[in-house]
């Protein structure tokens, strides 16, 4: 998909998705998935599966032994997680190594995680759902790109993501959540996940759901992620507020967020 000619005018580069996450998304989008096909490919690329591996043994997993192959990854987690995964680990690998960038990554991956678990245990596209959480703030990784002189300094200073926006906007003609829904669309990302990375910032400064958010499933999900891993007593509030107005039911909603981040923390604990 091509990118939207305003940011071209721009001259802000987006980065071509990668040959074999193309590949995936075709395994991924078939009614039978093929298991073997998914771990042959990614086994086909060293680098991804080392980092894929190096993940999956991470303490955020909670695995009780240490997996060897990315076909063990996929018997253990799923094939949403791992796949999931390999799309994070490239995404990462698209853009240069930087310190700053380390928290956004971090966050990526276990909004991600939180996401698509919480939509797997409510009927909400769980793919759609990891693909938005991983990546919500990947604009930033664009922008630290594009000025690696100047950016750093705007990650700094800014004491939010709202505050930030503004920052970029006056620096560059746009801001991250719009650069991030930019790069979604052009990788083939689902459009309920595109529509969630666009409109996360807004949805975040405020209770209503912008009016030209049509899909609102999925960023019902972000607004809830955002909660927990940023004012967690917040989010039984929070979530009377938002899944209405994505016709979830809140009680369902709060249930499969405590479901999730109690997983994600006896995975901690274990690890």
């Amino acid at each position: 998909m091509s990118v939207d000619p305003e940011l071209r005018s721009l001259d802000i580069e987006i980065p071509a998705q990668p040959d074999v996450l193309v590949k995936l998304s075709v395994l991924m989008a078939e009614d039978e998935v093929d298991l073997l096909a998914i771990s042959a490919l990614v086994e086909g690329d060293m680098a991804l599966a080392a980092a894929v591996l190096k993940a999956v043994n991470s303490s955020l997993y909670g695995l009780r032994g240490r997996v060897q192959t990315v076909h063990q990854a996929l018997t253990y987690l799923g094939m949403r997680e791992v796949s999931a995964i390999a799309f994070e680990m490239s995404l990462r690998a698209a853009f240069p190594p930087a310190a700053e960038l380390e928290p956004v990554w971090a966050r990526a991956a276990q909004r991600g995680i939180l996401m698509g678990r919480m939509g797997q245990l409510l009927g909400i596209d769980p793919w759609a759902a990891h693909s938005a959480g991983l990546f919500e703030e990947c604009g930033k990784a664009v922008l630290y790109r594009h000025a690696p002189q100047h950016y750093p300094a705007m990650l700094r200073a800014a004491p939010s993501d709202q505050e930030l926006c503004g920052l970029e906007t006056a620096a560059f003609g746009v801001s991250h959540d719009a650069l991030g829904a930019a790069l979604c669309e052009s990788w083939g990302v689902a459009p309920a996940a595109v529509a969630s990375v666009r409109h996360h910032i807004a949805l975040q400064a405020g209770d209503d759901m912008p009016e030209a958010l049509q899909r609102r499933s999925v960023a019902c999900l972000s607004g809830l992620a955002h909660t927990l891993m940023n004012a967690p007593a917040d989010l039984e509030a929070r979530a009377q507020v938002l899944c209405p107005q994505a016709q979830i039911d809140p009680a369902a909603a709060l249930r499969a967020a405590r479901r999730v981040q109690e997983q994600l923390e006896n995975a901690a604990s274990a690890g």
